[in-house]
């Protein structure tokens, strides 16, 4: 019963963090599906990559194998039952900001590409990739409408030409 309380306080917690951000509830569930996506793309392409003799192939699939597991904790940890501290990765996983889920994930799709460069290795991380990439993208914040836009050039404008009248008054 704890287990099921415990990933409730999860979901309020992640959705207080998200509201607070200014992420919509589908925004938050894309990115969490591209997590998904993106651990599964890197497990199948992990294996795919160690079937081979080269050792730097067989580290960077490795590598995507950990990636794999690291995306599942984070984004859906009830993949992860038979992992006690799953719950509590995913808690503070959470609390952060968009940007650091995004440089974290980003970095993470990266290093077996640096690794090993190959097409299983591209193509295993690019979703993995794109998660950080929307990660980052809610971390921009919304776009402002044209109009709020308009209206603090104008202020500014109008900010610069007081400043500009109240030296040259100074002067004389």
């Amino acid at each position: 019963m704890s287990g099921s309380g415990g990933a409730a306080a999860a979901s309020v917690g992640s959705a207080q963090a998200a509201q607070e951000e200014g992420m919509t509830w589908w925004y938050r569930w894309l990115c969490r599906l591209s997590g998904v996506l993106g651990a599964v793309s890197c497990a199948i392409s992990g294996l795919f990559n160690c079937i081979t003799i080269h050792p730097l192939n067989i580290a960077a699939g490795v590598w995507m194998i950990l990636n794999a597991f690291i995306l599942l904790l984070c984004e859906a940890p009830f993949c992860c039952q038979f992992v006690e501290f799953a719950n509590t990765v995913s808690e503070k996983v959470d609390r952060l900001r968009s940007w650091q889920k995004a440089v974290f994930y980003c970095g993470m799709a990266v290093v077996p590409i640096v690794i090993s460069l190959t097409l299983i290795t591209l193509l295993g991380n690019a979703i993995a990739f794109a998660t950080g990439v929307l990660y980052g993208l809610s971390a921009l914040g919304k776009k402002g409408d044209a109009i709020s836009y308009a209206r603090i050039q104008q202020q500014k404008q109008q900010a610069d030409e007081e400043k500009l009248t109240d030296t040259l008054e100074g002067e004389l």
